[in-house]
């Protein structure tokens, strides 16, 4: 796993604070797909428990897990008792209990690739569904995001994560759906988008920008000015579109 990956430790409440979290219809969406009772699941990169929560108020008992000490700590004050926290990357997981869900919210492209689906599909009962779901918080206003662009660029010129397959943002199918219609491991490709949409005051957008690890990577210095940069160019207010991408497959029997 990358330091880029286990840079958010540092800064577990914030994170906690500022990013938003997810909406019902995520667990709706999962669950209706699974086309079956879904008792258990198990949660990869768990982070502070945001995905866990939507999935745990369904009355699905989640083992989430997550290798950063420090967030595992911030999970534990927010999670409800079907929530059991391990400590443990992806990567160090092994077969043995199979699960009838598997879920990464916003975690998936921390994983290594190389046996990615392989790992997966051990950890899935046959028939089993894997979701996937993630997006960035984007600036609404063209104007606004092109300031926020030139304060950034002496610091960043970019921010993002591109997709680790090099799927481009116009794909009608957006990653890890790439990936996942070309695994062995998985059939019955879904694709959905969620519209969500954030209204955030001006310094609770730089709290949420000091949580992405675009920045958490900058040196101390260099956060504090790119964020002081940005904060002043924005209004005192500013609208994001956050909208989500859901992948759901179907381990192969």
């Amino acid at each position: 796993m990358s330091q880029r990956a286990l840079s958010f430790g540092t800064i577990a409440e914030a994170y906690e604070r500022y990013r938003p979290g997810y909406p019902d219809e995520l667990a709706r969406l999962v669950l209706e797909y699974a086309r079956r009772p879904v008792t258990t699941a198990l949660e990869i990169g768990a982070g502070t428990g945001k995905a866990t929560r939507v999935l745990a108020r369904h009355g699905v008992a989640v083992t989430a897990t997550e290798p950063d000490p420090a967030m595992l700590a911030e999970l534990r004050k927010h999670v409800p008792a079907n929530v059991t926290p391990v400590r443990a990357a992806f990567e160090e997981l092994r077969p043995g209990v199979t699960y009838p869900l598997v879920f990464a919210a916003a975690a998936l492209h921390w994983t290594d690739p190389g046996e990615r689906w392989a790992r997966m599909a051990a950890l899935l009962e046959p028939g089993g569904v894997f979701a996937s779901c993630g997006g960035p918080l984007l600036l609404a206003d063209p104007a606004v995001a092109a300031a926020v662009a030139a304060a950034r660029e002496p610091y960043l010129a970019d921010d993002t994560i591109p997709a680790p397959d090099g799927t481009p943002p116009e794909a009608a199918m957006q990653w890890p759906g790439s990936e996942l219609e070309r695994s062995e491991w998985f059939g019955d490709v879904e694709q959905h988008v969620i519209e969500r949409r954030v209204e955030l005051s001006a310094r609770d957008y730089a709290g949420h920008l000091s949580t992405v690890s675009a920045y958490l990577m900058l040196p101390d210095e260099q956060r504090e000015q790119v964020l002081t940069r940005i904060l002043e160019v924005l209004p005192a207010t500013v609208e994001m579109t956050g909208d989500l991408i859901l992948h759901l497959a179907r381990r192969v029997p």
